[in-house]
């Protein structure tokens, strides 16, 4: 099936997922009429390759196109280590005077209500989460269809029929995730055996890999993992078996939020460098907050308002990484 068939198809059925310490805050002023953006991050840091890390590279990228400095008069992030630390980071980008205040995932929701409805001349923008305010943005994504798209690109290259899906917490978001690989996968073979985990986690790199070797010795040969960094340890498992097996019983990884192809590189029994990454659901989150941003800026910020990005809009796609033509 090809690729523009199923995005018709996706997008019609989608009618039918440090204390509270800033970092590194080097002093340096605006020169885009003093609008600044600050990130709190959810858990895992702006290196996570995930949301955060995309949220982070949208607000540089913002940044460097209006002239900005990384520092509290420009943009910057603040590290949340863990659930408990969001709020005060965010209170604490409140009282830094930054314009726009970015939040990250459902995780950080309540907090986000919380502080946005005590500080209502501030801008916040919440990804993956709603914000009932007229001074905050609720920034959501169509991951389903990418997530589609995956199912497709697994169902193709699987030569057992069994695929996985692991997910970090059970919640709306995540679930949106294996909603749709699970009909992207039976769509292209009704016939695969489907098998899902969650491990009630975000951050234990170390469950993700016994998740994944239990799958993978059952017999599945693909697992799409929307963990966080727990899926880190998905990848770390792939890298093991197909370190140790021939390329006929090569398993693979389907990457999320980022293109995690580089995630993938390993090297084979035989000495030769191979990749496992068989394909991304990429969400733009930095396609998202780049263009909030900007609206803020030109005095058009979509408060009071849930926005919602899909493949029409560029909010969300598919690396095609390691994929075949003929599941593309």
């Amino acid at each position: 099936m090809k690729r523009s068939t199923l995005i018709g198809t996706i997008i019609g059925a989608a009618a039918v997922i440090g204390i509270g310490v800033t970092i590194a805050m080097n002093s340096g002023s605006s020169k885009s009429d003093n609008y600044s953006v600050a990130l709190v991050t959810s858990t895992g840091g702006v290196d996570d390759k995930s949301f955060n890390q995309s949220a982070w590279a949208g607000i540089k990228r913002f940044g460097e196109k209006n002239h900005m400095k990384q520092g509290e008069n420009g943009f910057s992030y603040l590290v949340s280590n863990d659930g408990s630390e969001i709020k005060s980071n965010l209170q604490q980008a409140v009282k830094a005077q930054y314009k726009l205040v970015v939040g990250i995932s459902f995780m950080g929701g309540p907090a986000m209500k919380q502080v946005a409805k005590a500080n209502p001349n501030t801008q916040f923008a919440m990804v993956e989460a709603q914000v009932p305010y007229k001074n905050a943005a609720s920034i959501m994504f169509h991951s389903e269809q990418s997530s589609y798209l995956a199912g497709v690109a697994a169902a193709e290259s699987s030569k057992t029929g069994k695929i996985g899906f692991v997910g970090g917490v059970k919640g709306e978001v995540i679930e949106q995730f294996e909603a749709g690989f699970k009909a992207g996968v039976l769509a292209t073979n009704p016939k695969a055996t489907f098998v899902s985990q969650y491990a009630n986690t975000f951050t234990d790199a170390a469950k993700g890999k016994t998740i994944a070797a239990a799958m993978y010795a059952s017999g599945v040969d693909v697992i799409f993992q929307a963990a966080g960094a727990t899926g880190n340890g998905v990848f770390a498992e792939a890298k093991a078996e197909n370190q140790n097996t021939t390329a006929d019983k090569k398993v693979w990884v389907v990457g999320v939020d980022m293109d995690q192809k580089q995630d993938g590189n390993y090297t084979t029994k035989d000495g030769k460098k191979a990749n496992f990454t068989l394909a991304s659901a990429i969400k733009r989150v930095d396609n998202a907050i780049e263009r909030v941003a900007k609206q803020g800026k030109d005095n058009q910020f979509p408060g009071g308002k849930t926005v919602t990005y899909g493949l029409k809009e560029q909010g969300v796609d598919i690396a095609r990484d390691s994929m075949s033509e003929s599941a593309w």
